[in-house]
């Protein structure tokens, strides 16, 4: 049964273990429901967060791509997490908007490819408010300007056509802390945000309110 309602949750500013956690209790959720002899018909979920500083890994990422030692990044007070989710290392900090969706895709009618893709667009379409053209490189989930500068990482895991993780969408971040690691496992190629090719500093919380408008109206999803 198709259901398009969705329960909403912004944890505004917290360590990566505590949305780790919440994300994966709504994950595990979901997914119990889809095995059970008589599954629900519950609601999607939508996780807004600003991390404070930390590394994640995804499982097929290389530790060879983050260059600080782990005294270093106790030092620098950057938390760091090997993760389930696709992809290779990131950053995840404050200014930057991470958003978890917990989707039966199933329910959306699209597979995890077309799912990731359509994460891919949403940027795409959202950034020209900021008269940024955003682009895609084949074979490598995330959006890019000029080829060579990524403003939005997006990793994800996905089980019974459940999803978890999502989108790591920088708009004030501070994108020094992507000079300790291969952002994405590349050594030649760079991060931006927003703020950093428009040189303006953005209103992060009104820019949170745009972004939740698009992603229902885009998903064709309604809040509940």
């Amino acid at each position: 049964m198709k259901n398009n309602t969705l329960i909403f949750k912004d944890l505004y500013q917290t360590k990566y273990e505590t949305s780790l956690i919440y994300q994966t209790e709504l994950f595990d959720k979901l997914v119990e429901n889809k095995l059970a002899a008589n599954p629900k018909n519950i609601p999607h979920h939508l996780v807004f967060c600003e991390h404070f500083p930390v590394f994640t890994l995804g499982k097929s990422g290389k530790m060879d791509n983050l260059l600080l030692s782990t005294l270093e990044l106790k030092q620098k007070n950057i938390d760091f997490f090997q993760t389930n989710r696709g992809g290779d290392i990131t950053f995840h900090g404050l200014g930057q908007l991470t958003i978890y969706p917990i989707f039966d895709l199933e329910k959306l009618n699209i597979s995890l490819r077309e799912y990731i893709f359509k994460l891919e667009k949403f940027i795409i379409q959202f950034i020209q408010k900021y008269d940024l053209k955003g682009e895609r490189i084949e074979n490598q989930a995330g959006v890019w300007i000029e080829k060579n500068k990524k403003i939005c990482a997006i990793g994800v895991k996905s089980s019974r056509m459940i999803t978890m993780h999502g989108l790591g969408f920088n708009i004030n971040t501070d994108l020094s802390y992507f000079d300790f690691i291969n952002p994405c496992g590349f050594e030649d190629k760079y991060v931006c945000s927003i703020a950093s090719e428009t040189n303006k500093n953005i209103d992060f919380e009104q820019i949170k309110k745009e972004i939740l408008v698009d992603f229902l109206d885009f998903f064709g999803l309604d809040l509940i």
